[in-house]
């Protein structure tokens, strides 16, 4: 009898709760303020902080820091405006720090 197995999905480092899915990643070559991290388009279960303007390496974008749900990890930022041209596809997506997140039903 063949098990069923649900998405693949990433989880909070710290408590498990679900943050988004593999389906989502729209970049793995993302750098975050640990390492390295991965661009989503969607995340799910996370608190998103005030915005801020902040200098990263691709330019100038506003961003917000997103926290996990149930135990406040931070867990990477939101881009909230890229004011460079060629950076605007990052807007509404989601940088989740690989050191923070981990794979489930993989």
């Amino acid at each position: 009898m063949a098990e069923l197995v649900g998405p693949r999905l990433y989880t909070c480092c710290k408590c498990g709760n679900h943050v988004a899915l593999h389906d989502d990643v729209v970049s793995k070559a993302f750098q975050g303020k640990n390492g390295r991290a991965f661009l989503f388009s969607h995340a799910m279960n996370i608190v998103v902080g005030p915005k801020e303007d902040r200098q990263l390496m691709t330019g100038l974008h506003t961003v917000a820091d997103v926290f996990c749900r149930d135990c406040g990890e931070e867990l990477g930022w939101k881009y909230e405006r890229a004011y460079v041209e060629t950076q605007k596809y990052k807007e509404g997506k989601f940088i989740l720090e690989k050191s923070k997140i981990v794979k489930e039903n993989w």
